[in-house]
């Protein structure tokens, strides 16, 4: 389910809602449906070290064995 960070211009709160489809979104704190939309913060990873059994050691095992099965590399941080 997509959660959605939103700024009300009646109260200037800010607030998080799950929206399914084009439903209305009103602010949890005035009612008022006169919200925008934020731009999220989102969090990646690249680089640093390779812990076994972690998401990142799981993802390159996986995808070794995919599309990186053909390479002659040798590590997937040759690839290019």
């Amino acid at each position: 389910m997509p959660i959605y960070e939103y700024c009300c211009t009646d109260c200037g709160k800010e607030f998080e809602e799950v929206v399914l489809g084009e439903a209305t979104v009103a602010c949890p704190h005035c009612g008022s449906t006169k919200v925008n939309k934020l731009l999220s913060r989102s969090h990646f990873r690249t680089g640093g070290p390779i812990v076994t059994g972690s998401p990142s050691a799981n993802a390159i095992t996986t995808r070794g064995k995919s599309g990186c099965a053909s390479c002659s590399g040798g590590s997937c941080s040759t690839c290019h």
